[in-house]
């Protein structure tokens, strides 16, 4: 069989493109991706991968920094089993995360300008300019394809672009980060996507809590980063939320009159409707509205208490299913009573909510609504994925038949 060449450009600003496939024979191909860079003319990357039989399911994250993305990955990947882990034998400051069925990859991997370049352009990170899209959307579709990739790394240590890793295609590739859901093609390959919509006000203690605890930045530059970062958070980052089929929305407590502390949280979950392989939870009774107080002999509530809401709504004109709870948990085990109330949750068995939450009773928010809700919008992929993989697999055989 002759070999067939494809060779795909980009107009990044720094970069340039290559991807050559060359089929070997009836059953697998090679794909040699490039990477070169304007100022690192003789520096070239390769790799030979073949590819595999499974198409690999992709979801979408999208979020600011430091809105909790890390922490809804190690959920999600907790629902499919295994810890996730760096690559094993590879760069010590490597964003990519891998599981026994997942693989999450960071996109500021695909950062086209390390932090000098972003500097000297006067361009910050969300900047669509600062990121390569033509690679980015290359290598996802070729993971959703089978076929193994080299992957840039972006190091958030040194603010500089490494020399690539190798990623083989997983059965759930994971991208997270500040535009799984900018770009049109990276948009039509996803299967499903999420959104943390963090407000201003809780993503500014997040953020201090985060960057000065972790990485020894000031209060003043904390303050001064969100601010410079904001202009474009709203004209490339934050638009992406309507194209999200489910977004967890956090937001400052009703319950406490001119709360300023931000430790009480009022979370929503808006789920769209219509969306293939994907149910919306509901309280009680599906489509009602609903306001709830759960607290009692069942539900143990300190100050200021617990409230549910759930109800039908519109977002960016599409309809959904809102669900949304104020307040904090006293007690995880006593989550089966809430747990017991919802239905929908695509569950394998009664409490496996609230045995999630309690296996996870350390992560950041287990105690309040940003906890609950990703845990449940975990077992809902999970559910997806295994009703899209057993799609999949009557094709073929409906196919043979006829």
């Amino acid at each position: 069989m002759a070999a067939v060449s494809t060779i795909y450009s980009t107009q990044a600003l720094n970069s340039t493109h290559f991807l050559t496939s060359s089929p070997s024979s009836s059953t697998s191909k090679q794909v040699f991706f490039y990477r070169r860079h304007q100022s690192q003319t003789n520096r070239r990357f390769n790799t030979i991968i073949t590819c595999a039989a499974q198409q690999t399911v992709v979801i979408g994250l999208a979020a600011d920094s430091g809105c909790g993305k890390s922490t809804f990955m190690r959920r999600l990947t907790s629902v499919f089993g295994g810890a996730a882990e760096p690559p094993k034998g590879g760069n010590p400051d490597s964003n990519t995360l891998i599981s026994d069925m997942t693989t999450v990859i960071c996109l500021d991997d695909y950062h086209s300008l390390d932090r000098t370049g972003r500097k000297e352009k006067g361009v910050t990170a969300l900047d669509p300019r600062a990121n390569d899209f033509d690679l980015m959307y290359e290598q996802v579709k070729a993971l959703k394809s089978g076929i193994a990739v080299e992957k840039p790394i972006y190091n958030h240590v040194t603010g500089l672009l490494d020399a690539p890793e190798l990623i083989q295609p997983p059965k759930i590739l994971v991208i997270e980060g500040l535009h799984p859901m900018f770009d049109e093609r990276v948009r039509e390959l996803l299967d499903f996507s999420i959104y943390l919509d963090i407000s201003n006000e809780v993503k500014f203690a997040w953020k201090i809590q985060r960057d000065m605890a972790e990485r020894g930045h000031s209060l003043e530059s904390i303050k001064a980063s969100i601010e410079a970062r904001k202009p474009d958070f709203d004209a490339f980052i934050d638009p992406q939320k309507q194209y999200a089929d489910a977004v967890i929305e956090v937001l400052p407590t009703q319950l406490i009159p001119d709360d300023n502390e931000g430790k009480v949280l009022r979370v929503r979950l808006i789920m769209k409707e219509g969306v293939k392989y994907f149910s919306p939870v509901y309280l009680f009774d599906e489509g009602s509205t609903i306001s709830w107080i759960p607290c009692g002999r069942k539900l143990t509530c300190s100050y200021p208490g617990i409230k549910f809401n759930y109800e039908p709504d519109t977002y960016f004109d599409h309809e959904v299913s809102v669900l949304e709870m104020d307040g904090q948990f006293d007690r995880l085990d006593e989550l089966i009573y809430v747990e017991s109330h919802l239905s929908n949750l695509s569950t394998k068995f009664y409490g496996e909510v609230t045995q999630q939450m309690l296996k996870h009773a350390d992560f950041p928010g287990s105690n309040n609504g940003t906890g609950l809700f990703q845990t449940i919008v975990g077992l809902k992929i999970r559910d997806l994925y295994e009703q899209l993989i057993a799609n999949r697999a009557t094709v073929p055989a409906e196919a043979a038949k006829a």
